[in-house]
């Protein structure tokens, strides 16, 4: 009998091994597969004028994304800037304040919030903000992405700062150190790796969301001057593009889409190897 378990037990994590080494070679599969196409047709559309001209008129080639570019730059610049110290500072309430059921109501929040998909943030803040201004705008879309981090970075601030020994505060807490002070200048320290993973990896996540910029920001065909008008940006651009009947148009959505993936991926790899340089 014992044998029989014993030779059941072997074929179950075979079968377990095997199934996952499959899983995972189809994932990395079709990833190389979107990457190779991706950079085929869009390398074509990479040069100097995409980054520094204007869209061309339809049917006309030539023409850039450079507007596009700089919208994104700008909203996604905001949205961290609004997000980031929002969701840290929730992550730092949940994990060193927060107690008894107002604590856990937030904390419920915040993991539904992650969960809610971006099309019903778009839908919130046009509601929210571009109803009431009568007008599209990149500070709509600015906060919707906002949105999208807050979750993200909160969930991350409070798991790593849980992971910190709790030798640390009390040893700081014992010389009469403040706590906020044994939370800024101790606890991010020893955590601040994992911050800055989290606060990456929301940033690659926003940067390629199409859906809440199509009810907030919309798009534009000029230079952003400020975020108070409709906002050129990327995503946008790319759904546009991509139906469009126009080989120019549809080959610069490619090279946008080569851009936006390029930048996914260096904010990961950023991201890994901060975590790598970390551990050695």
């Amino acid at each position: 009998m014992r044998r029989r378990s014993l030779r059941r037990r072997k074929a179950a994590d075979l079968a377990l091994k095997i199934t996952a080494a499959v899983s995972a070679f189809i994932g990395i599969l079709f990833l190389g597969w979107i990457l190779i196409v991706v950079v085929q047709k869009g390398a074509a559309a990479i040069n100097w004028t995409f980054f520094t001209h204007l869209p061309a008129p339809p049917g006309i080639s030539g023409g850039g994304m450079g507007n596009a570019i700089l919208g994104t730059l700008m909203m996604t610049v905001l949205a961290s800037v609004i997000g980031v110290p929002v969701g840290i500072m929730g992550g730092v309430y949940l994990s060193e304040y927060g107690r008894g059921r107002f604590a856990a109501s937030v904390r419920f929040l915040i993991n539904v919030m992650m969960g809610i998909p971006s099309i019903i943030m778009g839908l919130f803040i046009y509601a929210l903000l571009v109803v009431p201004m009568g007008h599209f705008s990149g500070y709509a879309g600015g906060v919707a992405l906002a949105l999208l981090i807050l979750p993200i970075v909160a969930r991350t601030t409070e798991d790593m700062l849980v992971l910190v020994p709790n030798a640390l505060r009390e040893s700081a807490l014992a010389l009469g150190t403040p706590r906020w002070r044994v939370t800024v200048e101790i606890l991010f320290r020893a955590a601040r790796t994992g911050l800055i993973t989290g606060v990456l990896l929301a940033v690659a996540r926003v940067s390629g969301e199409t859906a809440p910029l199509l009810f907030t920001s919309l798009n534009s065909p000029y230079w952003p001057t400020g975020l108070s008008q409709p906002t050129s940006n990327l995503t946008v651009t790319i759904f546009n593009y991509a139906m469009s009947p126009y080989p120019d148009w549809q080959r610069d959505a490619w090279g946008a889409s080569l851009l936006i993936m390029l930048g996914v991926l260096s904010l990961t790899i950023l991201a890994r190897f901060t975590v790598r340089e970390r551990r050695t």
